[in-house]
């Protein structure tokens, strides 16, 4: 059995369909099939049964499928300790975040790296996933939480200042008890945040505009006139028809954390862009942490 099957393996196995092991392995729909039935084939087993909601794993895949995982460790924690061993500035340095971490705190570190190192070819990952390192999904991530990976090297890079931000030309709202404002708060499924909580209880009668999970969109809806949102300082200074509320106190603040695999620590390209990365970014005037220790 080739690793390449058992990826494909595992691929139909975690997305449940080809078309989406396919996109996930970057191969075509027929390549999938073709090899998965190849693979049954080759070892005389039905690893999968064929249903009218996609594929599901058969007594046999199921006592298969602990085996694969731990060819598919070995064979990542391999390519981990070769890449790590490069010594060259080339190649691919893929980078994860938050859609408004990439957009607004990024751009200057991914700037200065480009320019120095016009070898390497950089990839920015956003969103609300978070990217598998010892996968190789990203080798390089920045999070609102630790990291609870193990083998992840992270360190604390600074405690995000938050603001509240209302609409340029909106008049200053007031307080009280929040009667007649309207907030724009994340979405329900997101789980509690802390500046939401608090939102909540500087304005406990205020009504809910928008929920969203994209920090960005909060930010365009509030310029549009729509509500009151909390937004992180890079983003919420950063957007044009928005202007920050002085309330007397500032929202919780979050720690930003930086984290990679440990197989990668030797990885020239990666050590590079941890230290510019530690340049612009501790310290910086978004930091709280000479307010708040």
């Amino acid at each position: 059995m080739e690793w390449s099957d058992v990826r494909i393996f595992l691929a139909v196995a975690r997305t449940g369909t080809l078309g989406a092991a396919a996109r996930s392995l970057h191969l075509s729909h027929p390549t999938i099939g073709r090899r998965l039935r190849a693979l049954e084939e080759a070892t005389g087993q039905v690893l999968f049964q064929r249903t009218a909601d996609g594929f599901v794993l058969t007594e046999e895949g199921m006592g298969v499928l602990p085996l694969a995982e731990q060819i598919e460790e070995g064979a990542l924690a391999m390519e981990r300790r070769l890449a790590g061993k490069q010594r060259t500035l080339d190649g691919t340095l893929r980078v994860t975040s938050a859609d408004w971490f990439g957009a607004y705190v990024l751009p200057p570190v991914l700037a200065e790296y480009a320019a120095s190192y016009p070898l390497v070819e950089i990839e920015v990952l956003t969103g609300t996933r978070l990217f598998n390192l010892a996968q190789r999904e990203a080798d390089v991530a920045f999070r609102i939480v630790p990291f609870e990976e193990q083998d992840t090297v992270q360190r604390r890079l600074l405690r995000m200042r938050y603001g509240v931000y209302v609409a340029t030309a909106s008049p200053d709202p007031v307080v009280g008890d929040g009667s007649g404002i309207r907030l724009i708060t994340p979405d329900t499924f997101s789980g509690t945040f802390p500046d939401t909580a608090w939102l909540r209880e500087m304005f406990p009668n205020a009504g809910v505009a928008l929920q969203s999970n994209n920090r960005n969109i909060k930010a365009q809806m509030c310029a549009m006139g729509m509500g009151i949102a909390v937004l992180p300082r890079p983003l919420g200074d950063q957007v044009i028809g928005i202007r920050r509320l002085e309330l007397g106190v500032e929202p919780p603040h979050r720690e930003i954390w930086m984290g990679y695999h440990r197989d990668l620590r030797r990885l020239n390209r990666l050590r590079a862009f941890v230290d510019l990365a530690v340049k612009h970014l501790a310290n910086s005037v978004f930091d709280a942490s000479t307010e708040l220790t």
